[in-house]
């Protein structure tokens, strides 16, 4: 198995037993608000097919993100290569979790986790984060893994409609000699 523990969290392979819970977190509007339309299950399906695939191709990408106390599925973190159509280039770091997950301090813990194996394991020299300029709660998360932003890297995403979707703000962190 590949994947990461925390003391709370398994960052793990995803498992065919993934697919409702995943498909239920991406129909809910809420956990939605900052990504676009809710997805289908089919959509939701195809989605974890990518993410196997990617793993196997390049060695790194979405985790799925169980609770270890209780073995719930409660989302996904992970690295991912930022899309070709972007300004910048480089890996980007990420997470999406239930609405019965929030709260809790798991986003942070599931992407320090995931931050310390892109500088560790894969020797990567800096990592990106991106969201719209509106979600705060993911802003927060960035802040706390010591990330920083820089507003001239801020963009307009125009392939979202005008709207709170649209302006989107990076933040970044560069390994240090502690990784």
């Amino acid at each position: 198995m590949t994947g990461l523990r925390t003391d709370r969290l398994l960052l793990r392979d995803w498992r065919d037993s993934d697919l409702a819970p995943w498909a239920a977190l991406n129909a809910d509007p809420e956990v939605r608000e900052h990504l676009g339309a809710v997805r289908t299950r089919a959509q939701s399906d195809a989605s974890v097919a990518a993410f196997r695939a990617d793993f196997a191709r390049r060695g790194y990408g979405w985790w799925a993100v169980e609770v270890r106390a209780t073995g719930a599925f409660i989302g996904f973190a992970g690295l991912d290569d930022v899309e070709e159509d972007m300004a910048f280039t480089g890996v980007e770091i990420g997470w999406r979790l239930a609405r019965s997950a929030w709260g809790h301090g798991y986003a942070t813990e599931a992407a320090r986790a995931v931050l310390s194996h892109g500088f560790t394991a894969l020797g990567l020299s800096e990592i990106v984060a991106v969201t719209t300029a509106a979600n705060h709660r993911s802003r927060a998360v960035m802040r706390r893994l010591g990330m920083t932003r820089n507003p001239a890297d801020d963009f307009d995403d125009l392939s979202a409609p005008e709207g709170p979707l649209r302006p989107n703000v990076v933040y970044r962190r560069a390994r240090t000699a502690e990784g």
